[in-house]
């Protein structure tokens, strides 16, 4: 049988690329001494297409690497994380974007929520329009970037971001659209964060793991504590976007920049990333 020179599988939330990856080989019956890499990775906690290279175009990873993509991702406000994700421990904001005026804190009830739900998706198509083009990002902390030989997530775990310059990455948003807006509960984006979490298998190998099985009994019980705590805003919004960009761009990090541009600003996190093309 003639192997393909690549192909482009589709991962789910909580498979690694690796894990995606051997399972097209078993399920293929491409044989275990064939080399099999991806080119260009997908965290955990998002999803989509996954570019597999097979045999000697392995040996050009580095051109399909440099490939532009797009994708669909969803961000909650008023909760963010130290990964920029649901699997990372958590801040919150006690904001309710739904019945504050601009510049102003939560107020005591409910004031015309249609108008708050416009303030917001004026400013958020505001923000789309302020990163489309050529932009410099932060690295997220927890990522695989390396600086003096050594991750950057190491770094982080280790409590010694002091030490070092967060690099910058040069990225290209060719097209950053608001698709639309929902809210959801309090309870139930806490209920279905943790769904997300505990799709990932335990991970017991410590280098592999981001701390501990990705902190996740200390994750749990952040989440846990937000569904219990009626000082927060009962309901929270999230944003949904199609982005096509440069190589390399983290919508983790996209994320984290739209909440920072709110005003007034909020926590953000990623709340689902979905890769839906590779500009092969």
């Amino acid at each position: 049988m003639e192997l393909p020179r690549y192909v482009v599988l589709e991962k789910a939330v909580g498979q690694t690329p690796l894990q995606c990856m051997e399972a097209w080989r078993i399920e293929s019956g491409t044989e275990a001494n064939v080399p099999l890499t991806y080119a260009g990775r997908l965290d955990p906690m998002a999803s989509g297409k996954l570019l597999v290279l097979v045999g000697e175009e392995c040996k050009k990873k580095d051109a399909y690497l440099a490939l532009d993509k797009t994708y669909e991702f969803s961000v909650l406000l008023g909760i963010g994380s130290d990964t920029h994700d649901v699997l990372g421990r958590l801040t919150t904001s006690d904001v309710d974007f739904l019945c504050a005026e601009e510049g102003k804190t939560r107020r005591s009830g409910p004031e015309r929520p249609d108008q708050g739900m416009k303030s917001l998706k004026k400013q958020l198509e505001g923000i789309c329009q302020n990163l489309t083009g050529d932009i410099e990002l932060p690295y997220p902390h927890f990522s695989s970037r390396t600086v003096q030989g050594k991750p950057l997530h190491m770094w982080t775990l280790e409590g010694r971001l002091n030490e070092i310059e967060i690099p910058m990455k040069a990225s290209t948003i060719y097209s950053l659209e608001l698709n639309n807006i929902e809210t959801l509960s309090r309870a139930k984006i806490c209920d279905q964060a943790r769904a997300k979490i505990d799709t990932i298998p335990e991970v017991t190998e410590q280098t592999k793991s981001l701390g501990n099985d990705f902190r996740r009994v200390d994750v749990r019980q952040d989440w846990d504590n937000i569904k219990k705590d009626n000082s927060l805003p009962n309901q929270n919004v999230i944003a949904h976007f199609t982005c096509s960009a440069s190589s390399g761009t983290y919508m983790r990090t996209l994320a984290k920049l739209i909440g920072g541009q709110l005003n007034p600003s909020l926590p953000s996190l990623a709340w689902s990333i979905h890769r839906t093309e590779i500009h092969l």
